[in-house]
């Protein structure tokens, strides 16, 4: 049983006074909701998996009682790593219905990766495919099962092709054979319900923890919001390890007996086609999946008549993208947050065209958000400081490290982003980049993102990222690693993208001062930025040891 969480004692009052958390875990909202809805479909990938409500119950019930016969119990860790396939929901509900932790990570985690997430939060069981998507993963578990003590058992997701080992437990074995759970649900509402690592982009992950009270609450207001209901299907593209893909995708229709429909792997051309085949009324997720969408859409004749909203998050969204999808007839809605405090800010709906990009959201109900300098002290509106949070959504701390979740997570409850922000009288946030993502050059401080939004536009490019790269006499100079839009043209030019810039009448202190060619720029699965990547690439290029 996970004890060591952070949460304060008299927020935690108010929220019980205020109605904000109760005694309802995920398993009794489950067990309303799959009664119900029981006929209606919940979950369908695009393997060709439709699954009802009826039938996520009874595999994840089968499921339950193998878990509860390997010995996992209340407040234990169950990790899976599965891709986006119906059979995830099974998984998870299996997992509240015993009270084990969920733990869902990245399908493209490797053998070294698990073993180390895995001893850090004490998994006891691990749920994965035989093989997908170029992996076997029943060979990849060989390399690791002996040096993660806490593990033991494997349950082997044979939809693609058989195990290896015939002995092997699999899902067909068990839908087929064992006997459903049918106990109530152990767990409380304020125990941890699920593990999210974060997205890593500063490097080794954290365990965030969330109780059931963190997530219920979390994803009511997100669905409250937006008014959504048992008629709403949503299309996700995102990873299902992630707050967006899990929480969102999932957890969100569940609340409201809606349906959601999965895209293995993400690809324009057939988004559209499964949201107009699906009569998709919403998403949720990074900025590139809309940029490729409307990219598509702005190039063929196809439109998408029955999208409503699309929710972004992960990066600023540009007032050219919300005026192209009011173009084809939906709303390109900004979301703000981080795994810790997902999400707390957003634009309402009314607003989305009149700000354009302009503010970053404001405060779901509930939620404060204040702007504190480095003292943490809060400071005036409109004057820049750390954007910081607190509400019934936020999580408990980091899994086994006091010392960072004292540092991101103080005693009243405020979760300290690292992101910089402006707080207007009106009380809507900007948020302007990362105080990591500052470039300190001879003294004065410049936004990496700034310099990213300046950029935007250049047509000779695709994508970009500005970093900070070592200078001798200035500490660090403005450095620009950009995607070629034609890789087989002339040669990227500095000297070409500082007349775009200058064109543009932006001040010659945000001008990039080297422009290095990338064929990729490395992103987390929510699309954030990976600048520590490019932070060792440009030492790399320059010589210089890391």
């Amino acid at each position: 049983m996970i004890t060591d969480v952070k949460i304060n004692e008299a927020e935690k009052r108010r929220f019980y006074e205020s109605g904000a958390w109760g005694t309802d875990t995920i398993a009794d909202v489950w067990q309303d909701r799959s009664t119900r809805f029981a006929d209606r479909v919940y979950v369908q990938d695009d393997l060709g998996c439709s699954l009802t409500y009826r039938e996520v119950d009874e595999g994840a019930s089968r499921i339950a009682a193998w878990l509860t016969e390997q010995g996992v119990r209340n407040g234990d860790v169950v990790s899976f790593q599965v891709p986006k396939w119906a059979e995830f929901c099974m998984i998870y509900v299996a997992c509240v219905k015993i009270g084990a932790v969920m733990h869902p990570v990245a399908t493209a985690m490797n053998a070294a990766d698990l073993e180390y997430i895995f001893n850090q939060v004490g998994t006891t069981a691990y749920i994965c495919p035989t093989f997908s998507h170029k992996t076997d993963y029943e060979l990849q578990f060989q390399k690791f099962r002996d040096r993660v003590p806490s593990l033991r058992a494997l349950l082997l997701l044979d939809k693609v092709q058989p195990a290896h080992d015939e002995n092997a437990a699999t899902l067909s074995k068990i839908l087929e054979s064992v006997a459903p759970f049918t106990g109530p649900s152990p767990a409380h509402s304020d125990d941890v319900a699920c593990i999210l690592s974060t997205s890593g982009t500063t490097g080794k992950p954290k365990a965030a923890l969330f109780t059931h009270n963190n997530l219920l609450y979390s994803e009511r207001v997100f669905s409250s919001d937006l008014e959504l209901g048992p008629d709403d299907t949503v299309w996700m593209p995102s990873p299902l390890n992630h707050a967006t893909g899990f929480f969102h995708g999932l957890i969100t229709p569940m609340l409201t007996g809606g349906r959601c429909v999965l895209q293995l792997r993400f690809k324009a051309d057939e988004a559209v086609e499964l949201i107009n085949r699906e009569n998709v009324s919403w998403s949720c997720g990074a900025t590139p999946f809309v940029h490729d969408l409307l990219k598509y859409l702005e190039e063929s004749d196809k439109a998408i008549p029955t999208l409503k909203y699309f929710l972004c998050g992960g990066a600023p969204v540009p007032g050219s993208l919300i005026e192209m999808a009011n173009r084809h007839g939906f709303l390109l809605c900004e979301l703000y947050g981080s795994t810790e405090s997902c999400p707390h800010l957003r634009v309402p709906r009314e607003k989305c065209l009149e700000w354009n990009g302009r503010f970053s959201g404001v405060p779901y109900p509930g939620i404060e958000v204040k702007a504190v300098d480095e003292r943490r002290q809060e400071v005036a509106p409109g004057v820049q400081g750390e954007e910081a949070s607190r509400g019934p959504h936020m999580f408990v701390g980091y899994l086994n490290d006091p010392e960072r979740t004292d540092e991101a997570l103080d005693d009243d409850g405020w979760f300290y982003s690292g992101d910089l922000c402006t707080i207007d009288e009106q009380g809507r946030v900007k948020i302007n980049g990362r105080k990591k993502e500052i470039i300190i050059r001879g003294g004065e401080n410049i936004s990496a993102r700034e310099v990213d939004d300046d950029v935007m536009g250049w047509d000779q490019i695709v994508d970009h990222a500005t970093i900070g790269m070592p200078d001798e006499r200035l500490g660090e100079r403005i450095c620009l690693f950009a995607v070629p839009a034609d890789p087989n043209g002339e040669e990227l030019c500095l000297h070409d993208l500082l007349e775009y810039m200058d064109g543009k009448g932006i001040a010659k202190r945000l001008w990039p001062e080297r422009l290095e060619v990338i064929d990729k720029i490395p992103r987390t699965a929510t699309g954030k930025v990976q600048r520590f990547v490019l932070a060792k690439e440009i030492k790399h290029r320059m010589g210089i040891e890391d």
